[in-house]
């Protein structure tokens, strides 16, 4: 059975690279909300947000935080790893840059954003590794993490794991 995961990800500038990764099909994740939606929770102001983060991260064993150009510095996503690593779920990165969007452009690679990072005092790149693929066409970006991302986030479980003990 598939793992369950929450993805993390700026919605307006990577949904459509984000789209690709669950469509790999090798995770569960939660549903991809559309513009409307989520417009719909941004009404409802910051609790309502952090409602839908929280309900939606119940039940996932790892957080996956795919990383754009502007992820790093999203303040959902800053929310969204705190919560999951103060949880003791997995946390991880892919770089999702090199993936095509729906105008057939690539981005530039984002920041790291674990790097810097604490959660109670504890640095959180010490344990969330940031997952980069060795390939510049989008079609080989998509198949090195559709190979390799199941077993980065067992890797990200045990580390988790690793940091409780």
């Amino acid at each position: 059975m598939a793992r369950r995961v929450f993805y993390s990800f700026d919605y307006a500038y990577d949904c459509w690279r984000v789209s690709q990764i669950k469509n790999i099909g090798a995770v569960e994740g939660q549903p991809l909300l559309s513009s409307n939606a989520w417009e719909e929770i941004k009404e409802g102001g910051d609790k309502a947000i952090e409602k839908w983060i929280d309900d939606n991260m119940a039940g996932k064993s790892c957080l996956v935080v795919l990383i754009g150009e502007r992820t790093a510095n999203r303040r959902w996503v800053k929310y969204e790893i705190k919560k999951a690593w103060r949880d003791g779920r997995g946390v991880m990165g892919v770089y999702i840059h090199g993936l095509k969007n729906a105008g057939g452009d690539q981005g530039k690679k984002g920041t790291n954003p674990f790097s810097g990072l604490s959660v109670d005092g504890e640095p959180i790149s010490q344990f969330a590794v940031a997952h980069d693929t060795p390939y510049s066409s989008s079609t080989y970006v998509y198949d090195h993490i559709k190979e390799n991302l199941s077993d980065w986030i067992e890797e990200a479980i045990a580390l988790r794991k690793e940091a409780d003990a």
